[in-house]
């Protein structure tokens, strides 16, 4: 059965591999988001701070990473892959630069201000504000060692696969971030909406 569905997967990222990316980033998204909840609940012991199972919250994450991640970081390692053939140490590290130094930035932007769109938010630029400063640096201690790996040991085809597989832990820190207030004195220049 596993030899079944692992072949399946690799016939699939080589024939339709935007497809695929999609289902398999909607697939973690919306497992981050209920595993997060899950463990959430669990460290609750009065039913009333449980966060409950929305079933709407989990399809908007989903949608927003299925639809924004998975295309865009399939083309991005494309162009990487391309540009820089490889995996020599200066090119990895030219790929963690690419990867952390400008599509990390963009894409957490990304996530904060469509998530605030979709939630239809009075101030999309105020979560932004709030968390994006805290966000990328827990994404760099997270991301930096994952890329690494990514980048030295993962075939091309399966990077987004690796990715998203990674995602499913760093997605449940990001819901994490997400959903709670964030106490810092840390101060990051506004976007002024």
């Amino acid at each position: 059965m596993l030899t079944f569905l692992r072949s399946a997967i690799r016939r699939s990222l080589k024939t339709h591999p935007i497809l695929t990316h999609t289902a398999v980033y909607a697939t973690f998204y919306a497992a981050a988001d209920i595993s997060q909840k899950t463990f959430k609940r669990l460290q609750y012991v009065d039913n009333a701070q449980k966060p409950e199972y929305k079933l709407i919250e989990t399809a908007k994450l989903a949608a927003v990473g299925s639809s924004i991640y998975a295309p865009s970081l399939f083309y991005c390692y494309r162009f990487l892959d391309k540009k820089f053939p490889g995996t020599s140490v200066r090119v990895v590290l030219t790929k963690l630069i690419a990867d952390q130094g400008f599509m990390t930035p963009v894409l957490l932007a990304t996530f904060f201000i469509v998530m605030a769109v979709v939630e239809r938010s009075e101030n999309l630029f105020e979560e932004f504000n709030q968390k994006f400063l805290h966000t990328y640096l827990a994404n760099q201690s997270f991301w930096i060692p994952a890329q690494t790996i990514n980048f030295f040991f993962v075939p091309p085809y399966l990077r987004v696969v690796y990715v998203a597989i990674m995602s499913f832990l760093w997605i449940n820190v990001l819901c994490y971030i997400k959903r709670h207030e964030l106490k810092s004195d840390t101060k990051l220049t506004k976007v002024k909406s």
